[in-house]
């Protein structure tokens, strides 16, 4: 694979990248840092990508794993911006609505499995792969994902109807 080739998959993949990021990472800045060292770290190793068809798979993993670093890396501190400011919501069309905030309630693994299959198109084996779990595993997350967007999302109709409303 030559480097136009690389940059054409990335650039392919560069919404994939950002979603599966956000779905870890809550910071914009952090996603982005992320999806920038992933793409540096998969063109270093580019010969150790066996079948060039699995590429986006490839790039997700390194990506999930860039996420996992950051997180750890970030875990222990809090920025001066972050503590004055409380965390940047850059996009806050999508953190203010209903789904985004279900999403946030899952679990990580949960909420990982659910952006790489009903938000990014990935099929349940290609999900398990890119996870390095069992596609049963895979299976059991989103069902039980699905089940508790199910009640988070009720909740939140309920609570909108439940509140008075105001005319005029």
């Amino acid at each position: 694979m030559n480097s136009e080739e690389f940059t054409r998959l990335v650039l392919d993949a560069e919404p994939t990248l950002y979603h599966i990021s956000k779905s870890i990472l809550k910071n914009d800045h952090d996603c982005a840092d992320a999806v920038q060292e992933a793409i540096i770290k998969a063109f270093g190793s580019l010969t150790t990508l066996k079948n060039p068809e699995f590429f986006k798979t490839w790039l997700c993993r390194i990506l999930i794993n860039e996420c996992y670093r950051i997180c750890k890396k970030s875990s222990r501190t809090v920025s001066y911006e972050e503590y004055m400011q409380g965390e940047s919501a850059p996009d806050a069309v999508v953190q203010n609505t209903e789904l985004y905030a279900a999403l946030m309630k899952l679990t990580e693994k949960e909420r990982l499995a659910v952006v790489l299959h009903y938000i990014e198109g990935f099929k349940v084996h290609e999900v398990a792969r890119i996870l390095k779990i069992p596609d049963g595993t895979v299976k059991s997350r989103l069902s039980k994902a699905r089940a508790e967007l199910r009640i988070f999302l009720s909740e939140e109709e309920y609570n909108l109807e439940s509140k008075p409303h105001k005319c005029g």
